[in-house]
């Protein structure tokens, strides 16, 4: 299989089934994208605070792409398996006025640049406290969506976009709903770490993934991901998620959209059965809170739990 290659300024700023694709590719090819980070350049190494008040926000959370995935048809499923993810030296996280769950308390703007190496990062850098992890992910991995029209690439929708879930990071599988034809993929907005639902420490990013069209998955309505298994004990987890302005309807639909994945995958469940087994071995999640105006709830169901029903080797 060929492997491709996107540059930086290779990317656009909204979901448009109108804009012409930059590559096309086979199903199951791989793609290597170069992305900066989510203020499009705006914010170095060396900046400090006045560069919030500074930043052009129609600029912010570009994507690279969009990528023409041959075969794919509205219906379709698009796999995106995340191959490598590679961060810059540095990183960034900012209090950016009128964003942010409490974006009304805290209404001053304010930015931290962070040191990347050896796997993590300190919040006080001649301390050494404040010690985080880096477990990089791309906060933005979506398709087109079928509407006509352009839609902001700062809020996640049913087709993806700017989820900012920390768990599809490397070794994870991602699953898009297409709704126009070659699915039109896009991806942006480097993550070296982010807590679940929080904003993140922004960087620009070097990943790898592959696109597989899935004819076998009608039920993907809003993102559906797996997480990989790194360590022996470690538990993997199949999620599907609820993406609405209302919390409470993000969540009911996470809940909804994994009662159908269990009913289609096994189908000796009844509705009644999934939702039961739903309650009793599933975690619900607030993946990413931030974005306005909707939100992305995730129903996280072990896949030891998945196997002991049957192979999931079809997921």
């Amino acid at each position: 299989m060929s492997i491709h290659t996107v540059k930086r300024s290779q990317c656009h700023l909204a979901w448009d089934n109108s804009i012409p694709p930059i590559l096309r590719v086979k199903s199951g090819e791989t793609i290597n994208f170069d992305c900066l980070d989510a203020s499009n350049g705006q914010i170095t190494p060396d900046s400090d605070h006045s560069a919030i008040s500074q930043l052009v926000f129609s600029q912010l959370d570009q994507v690279n792409g969009p990528i023409y995935v041959e075969g794919a048809q509205p219906g379709d499923t698009l796999q995106v398996d995340v191959v490598r993810v590679r961060t810059a030296e540095w990183g960034w996280t900012a209090c950016i006025p009128g964003f942010g769950l409490l974006t009304d308390e805290f209404p001053e703007a304010a930015l931290k640049i962070w040191r990347l190496e050896g796997g993590e990062a300190y919040f006080d850098e001649v301390t050494k406290k404040g010690r985080i992890p880096i477990r990089p992910f791309m906060g933005e991995m979506g398709v087109a969506r079928g509407e006509k029209g352009s839609f902001s690439t700062i809020p996640p929708w049913n087709t993806g976009g700017n989820i900012d879930t920390r768990h599809v990071g490397e070794g994870a599988t991602l699953f898009l709903p297409v709704e126009v034809e070659g699915a039109l993929f896009s991806i942006g907005d480097g993550h070296a770490a982010q807590g679940d639902g929080g904003t993140a420490i922004e960087t620009p990013m070097k990943v790898t993934v592959r696109l597989t069209v899935r004819k076998d998955k009608p039920y993907t309505k809003t993102p559906h991901f797996v997480t990989p298994k790194k360590s022996e004990g470690e538990e993997s987890y199949y999620c599907t998620t609820g993406v609405d302005a209302d919390m409470r309807e993000a969540t009911r639909g996470a809940v909804r959209n994994m009662i159908d994945f269990i009913c289609a995958e096994y189908p000796e469940f009844s509705r009644v059965d999934a939702y039961m087994l739903c309650s009793v071995a599933a975690d619900l999640r607030l993946h990413e809170v931030v974005d306005m105006p909707n939100y992305v709830v995730g129903m996280m169901m072990p896949r030891s739990v998945l196997n002991s029903l049957g192979s999931d080797s079809r997921l």
